[in-house]
């Protein structure tokens, strides 16, 4: 029995998946490139299918006619937290006041160089006649 790739929830409507159709417990679409058989990040487009189309987001429905759902028995991801989340954080505390070690000093200095890499050079001096 196939499940949810995103939550492991078991899919219980029969095949074909109308471009529709989601998941019962976490909503996700189910007619998406990460539900399919043929999707395998490791290969080219994402895709073990040569003949399919490209599909830019992975997550949402599309019209592949060569989607069928995922037979496999589902795993969870062992990924640990999410990157997307990991790295918000890591931005904002940069900006924060007082970010991970930034003392008052480094940070007029990184503010400095900042402000030195996008000033205008003054124009070199054209050689006498």
């Amino acid at each position: 029995m196939p499940h949810c790739r995103h939550c492991g929830t078991a899919i219980t409507l029969g095949e074909p998946i109308g471009r529709e159709a989601t998941c019962e417990s976490c909503g996700r679409d189910l007619r998406s490139c990460r539900q399919c058989r043929h999707f395998d990040p490791r290969y080219h487009n994402q895709c073990r299918e040569t003949e399919a189309d490209l599909v830019v987001d992975k997550d949402r429905p599309n019209f592949c006619e060569f989607f069928t759902l995922n037979p496999e028995p589902w795993t969870p991801t062992a990924t640990g937290p999410d990157p997307k989340r990991q790295a918000i954080e890591r931005l904002e505390s940069l900006f924060k006041k007082g970010g991970p070690g930034l003392t008052p000093d480094r940070r007029a200095d990184a503010k400095a160089r900042l402000e030195d890499l996008f000033k205008k050079k003054p124009d070199p001096e054209p050689p006498d006649a």
